[in-house]
């Protein structure tokens, strides 16, 4: 369940490039506990708000906080409840897997200070990114796909309170995708670990969050759950069938009743019956080809 508090909150954000503003007042906030997937077109500014909240880059201005800390001045005791999975990590070629985790937890060890994170045990963090067989093979000969599990093992290492995720799958086949979103969904039952996540995988922010926020031209266009979002952006529901011969189709936001009723009238009649519901793709493409602002409910 999702806690009260809040642990990411973001007031106004502006990022500026020389002439070009990239964010032009970005506002949102995230739970304890919650996932959050922060969708958006390339250069909607996506990356560039995670490495505002990870303190990685200078905000233009607003108000950004991160549990209760100014990201810009965040120290190695703030540094050590948040975790990074980058796009791209090409370092330390030369460790093996556990023993490069392991040295990495190493500096997790604190165990008697409340705000330093417990580490993972290697060997079951490394089970949970699937890099088991490959524990004592060195970094540089992972393929692309173990790299890619290897870069969220590096960010999951501290147990981190917040968890940043900038494109996660990028390069997982379709198991190591599959074993990925179980580790985040673990993550997530656990009420401990806000997750904001970016991603252009549309069916994997339906899967893995909570709460959705797109962002376009600079700002945050909508706001609400994959379900909610769907529902008020696109609408109805579409319902196709055929009855003596005849291709029918019909736009509805009722479909569980239109059905119940075209069976009462039609019964045996009704065959090829199909339902497609509005969907998060259907709503996202809608919102950025529009660029409209909607107020969704959460």
């Amino acid at each position: 369940m999702i806690g009260s508090e809040l642990t990411i909150e973001v007031d106004g954000l502006r990022m500026r490039y020389g002439d070009k503003d990239v964010l032009t007042g970005v506002t949102f906030a995230a739970r304890r506990g919650e996932v959050l997937a922060l969708l958006g077109p390339n250069g909607a500014g996506k990356t560039s708000t995670i490495e505002i909240l990870e303190g990685f880059r200078l905000r233009s201005a607003g108000q950004v906080a991160v549990l209760g800390v100014d990201p810009a001045h965040g120290d190695d005791r703030w540094r050590a409840r948040i975790g990074v999975v980058l796009q791209s990590w090409r370092d330390h070629g030369k460790w093996r897997v556990r023993e490069l985790l392991a040295h990495l937890g190493s500096y997790y060890g604190d165990h008697s200070t409340a705000e330093i994170a417990r580490p993972w045990d290697t060997d079951d963090l490394v089970a949970a990114v699937g890099l088991t067989e490959q524990a004592d093979t060195r970094v540089e000969r992972l393929s692309g796909g173990q790299r890619r599990r290897l870069d969220v093992a590096v960010g999951l290492v501290g147990r981190p309170e917040v968890l940043f995720l900038d494109e996660p799958t990028v390069g997982f086949d379709p198991e190591a995708r599959r074993d990925f979103h179980e580790v985040i969904l673990g993550l997530a039952r656990t009420g401990q670990t806000t997750i904001l996540l970016t991603t252009h995988d549309l069916h994997e922010a339906a899967k893995l969050a909570d709460r959705i926020a797109v962002l376009d031209g600079g700002r945050i266009i909508a706001d609400g759950t994959p379900d909610t979002l769907a529902v008020d952006i696109v609408g109805n529901d579409e319902v196709r069938w055929r009855c003596d011969g005849r291709s029918f189709v019909e736009s509805t936001p009722h479909s569980t009743e239109f059905v119940y009723d075209l069976f009462t009238r039609h019964g045996r009649d009704i065959t090829d019956l199909e339902i497609r519901r509005a969907t998060l793709e259907d709503a996202y493409l809608s919102l950025v080809r529009r660029g409209d602002v909607l107020e969704v409910a959460s």
